[in-house]
């Protein structure tokens, strides 16, 4: 299994960073989440028109990249980091969900609109990720609702659902380390910045190792999604389901110790409105949520349910 990016992957991620660098700092964050449809419709086109992100798994006959999730989860992590309200999660999981489950009318009639950037609600169980309709969530860069009647999502979208979410949570782990550190480098205390107590040294050192062994599982899951959707079968199925529940479980833990350490390391400032610490806090535990509890993954994993 290969988990080291390609060039190409790069040279995605790298375009993606720079677009989200110049149209969507934290104050357009801020304000994408006050508008109707929750997030920033232009960057989306943008996303779509300039770097194609709908379009990466599609098949090209219909419209797509033929590329694979993947290139999607580069993209993910990307958003992840930026902490960007954006509907990828959920158009990705349609994408997936009509090539797995779907009719050849189904994928002849979807797909195309996917691929071109149309955004449509997916349900996981009974979280409705992108509603016209929504309701007020700890996290307001996610719109979602409840469904009243909840249909069971397939259990090979839904460990899909896993691998993808645990992209999201590894770019917000990155940002989170990446706003301490550079705080601690700033914050000064007894003449000294903070950042050199070894004390705090050891607890950035130990969010580090949580975010590289993050980043593994995430790109082992991806991958192992990306196989599966690409050509499925009993076998692949089975191994997608067990690093998939790995991913769901380490970074679902390791986001909430992460968020919870960049709040402490950050002190008073980072419960404030202004600071987007909080925001990582919020969105780690969205995340969590939307994944199930992690030690249901764990038992999934060893085979305990």
């Amino acid at each position: 299994m290969q988990l080291a990016r390609t060039e190409e992957q790069e040279e995605l991620a790298a375009t993606v960073r720079s677009l989200l660098a110049k149209r969507s700092d934290s104050t357009a964050v801020r304000a994408a989440v006050q508008t109707d449809a929750g997030y920033d419709t232009a960057l989306w086109q943008a996303l779509c028109e300039q770097v194609g992100v709908a379009a990466l798994p599609i098949p090209e006959e219909y419209g797509g990249f033929g590329a694979s999730l993947v290139e999607t989860a580069v993209v993910l992590e990307e958003l992840g980091a930026n902490l960007a309200p954006n509907p990828l999660l959920a158009s990705t999981l349609a994408a997936a969900n009509v090539l797995l489950h779907g009719t050849d009318a189904d994928k002849h009639d979807l797909l195309p609109r996917l691929a071109a950037g149309e955004v449509v609600p997916f349900a996981l169980g009974r979280v409705v990720l992108e509603p016209s309709e929504h309701v007020g969530t700890m996290d307001q860069t996610m719109r979602l609702a409840v469904a009243d009647d909840a249909s069971e999502t397939p259990a090979d979208v839904r460990d899909i659902g896993l691998a993808l979410v645990s992209a999201l949570q590894v770019g917000a782990m990155q940002r989170a380390l990446d706003m301490t550190v550079a705080y601690t480098k700033e914050r000064v205390q007894f003449g000294r910045p903070i950042g050199s107590f070894q004390a705090l040294k050891h607890r950035m050192a130990d969010m580090l190792v949580l975010l590289e062994a993050s980043r593994s599982a995430s790109r082992g899951a991806t991958t192992a999604a990306a196989a599966y959707l690409a050509d499925p079968s009993d076998e692949r199925a089975a191994t997608l389901g067990r690093i998939a529940a790995v991913a769901g479980s380490y970074c679902s833990d390791a986001l909430d110790h992460i968020a919870a350490e960049t709040v402490q390391l950050h002190g008073g400032i980072a419960i404030t409105w202004e600071h987007d610490a909080q925001l990582v806090l919020k969105r780690a535990h969205a995340l969590s949520q939307l994944n199930g509890p992690a030690h249901g993954h764990r038992a999934a994993a060893f085979d305990l349910r």
